[in-house]
């Protein structure tokens, strides 16, 4: 267990101070460990949501010796059983607490780390009590379900001084960013177009086209779930199994369906690429269709134009246009000499000039192969062994994950303006800085939800 102390001995302030050195000579900002620790010391986590990601991401943390989990929370016995069996499984023993409310859970003063791996309404609330508690976070993306939760998510993070990494695993990839590198380090010459490519083709797509009507019947809610802690501070609403589970995404109260899902990971590769990841655009223009499905709500169609202040355009949605090459999911950024794309979740890549991808170090992120010849770059965005590793290195010794709040929370507000954007049927003016929407009231009024009961963010 990571241990408080009231103050730190000199092998631990000295590793301190040359870390906050290293990082200043590099211009990368530094967060200093708020506990020290010795070498066999666990860090000791527990999950917060352990549906299908939930537990997926679980599981990845159980594997290095380094972590302890403790306990898990999930509104559904169920599933919170399920996970608690795969803890105490990896450790052979009963231990492995459960809890139906997070907020009893990050009361432990033991816990160094949670994930919240909930659905996206639940991420805010979570997120900032978490850091309230001192507890470092692994948050599923996107960040938050609102530009005003996702604000405050960032702000909580800074204010309290902990370390989140938003679960945009797609970045941490070593082909994310050398397609990355290429981009600013001028390959393609003046990078001009992002286009983001989300056809919305899989098996649960199709599952929501078919549900084209309101189920006659109202089921009973099952004793196993908590189903008015399921929803939370989002206005009640009939339960049906069909809304859990998965699909929770395509209904607004929850999500913002695929604009949000894939688009968190696409556009967060476009941002990287852009250099903009402390940014956004400044013209909004999106279209949705396809949003009437019964119980769902959220575009099963849409495109999108944005517009940066550089002039670059990021250009997407779910209909591919006929003959575009490369086809399929994917990030594709386009210069004035030339372009490349990587196949998101594949993590490939293909370029117009096919020399620039001998480059990559085929050892992956720690191999040496063809160092000498990256060397080159006069921007290199660094490599990890894997995003949780990432955020495990960044709670011992210091720095911001790959995936740092600022940068979840602006890829999330991005997918959110987008989703105004189509909700109003107008374009709207963002001012990236001062993060406001302009001159539109109507809109602004939708950047925080309306909230039901004594929830609260801060």
């Amino acid at each position: 267990m990571l241990r408080e102390m009231k103050k730190l001995n000199r092998r631990s302030f000295l590793k301190a101070s040359s870390l906050a050195g290293l990082a200043a000579a590099i211009g990368f900002p530094t967060i200093i460990p708020s506990r020290a620790f010795g070498a066999n010391d666990k860090i000791v986590m527990a999950a917060i949501g352990t549906g299908g990601q939930g537990t997926h991401i679980m599981r990845g943390f159980l594997a290095p010796d380094t972590t302890q989990f403790v306990a898990v929370c999930d509104v559904d016995s169920n599933r919170r059983q399920a996970a608690a069996d795969i803890v105490n499984q990896r450790y052979g023993n009963k231990d492995c607490r459960q809890y139906n409310d997070f907020r009893e859970l990050l009361a432990r003063r033991d816990i160094d780390a949670v994930t919240v791996t909930t659905p996206d309404h639940w991420h805010a609330i979570i997120s900032i009590a978490a850091a309230k508690a001192g507890k470092h976070i692994y948050c599923e993306k996107p960040l938050a379900n609102s530009i005003a939760e996702s604000k405050a998510v960032r702000d909580a993070v800074r204010k309290y001084n902990v370390v989140l990494q938003t679960g945009s695993h797609e970045r941490s990839r070593s082909n994310a960013r050398y397609a990355a590198e290429l981009v600013r380090n001028g390959y393609i010459g003046k990078l001009q177009t992002i286009y983001i490519q989300m056809p919305t083709v899989e098996e649960h797509h199709n599952r929501i086209r078919a549900f084209n009507k309101v189920p006659d019947t109202k089921p009973a809610i099952p004793d196993w779930l908590d189903y008015d802690l399921w929803l939370g501070h989002t206005p009640y609403i009939q339960y049906y199994p069909e809304r859990l589970h998965h699909q929770w995404r395509f209904h607004l109260n929850f999500g913002a369906g695929e604009m949000s899902d894939r688009g968190a990971h696409v556009i967060d590769i476009g941002q990287l690429g852009n250099n903009s990841d402390d940014s956004g655009p400044v013209e909004i223009k999106a279209r949705g269709w396809d949003a009437d499905h019964g119980i769902y709500n959220t575009p099963m169609e849409f495109e999108f134009k944005n517009t940066y202040a550089n002039g670059v355009k990021l250009i997407g949605g779910t209909v591919i246009p006929e003959g575009t090459s490369p086809a399929g999911r994917g990030v594709k950024f386009v210069g004035t000499d030339g372009w490349v794309f990587e196949h998101i979740h594949e993590g490939t890549l293909e370029a117009s000039n096919p020399e620039w991808l001998e480059l990559i170090d085929e050892n992956g992120p720690l191999g040496n192969e063809n160092r000498e010849l990256r060397k080159q770059f006069k921007i290199n965005l660094g490599r990890t062994s894997s995003h949780l590793n990432n955020f495990l290195e960044c709670i011992r010794n210091g720095g911001r994950p790959f995936a740092d709040v600022e940068i979840g929370h602006r890829s999330a507000t991005i997918c959110q303006l987008n989703m105004l954007a189509m909700r109003l049927g107008r374009s709207l003016k963002w001012d990236p800085v001062a993060e406001q929407i302009v001159g539109d009231l109507e809109a602004s009024n939708l950047m925080m939800p309306e909230w039901r009961g004594n929830w609260k963010l801060s």
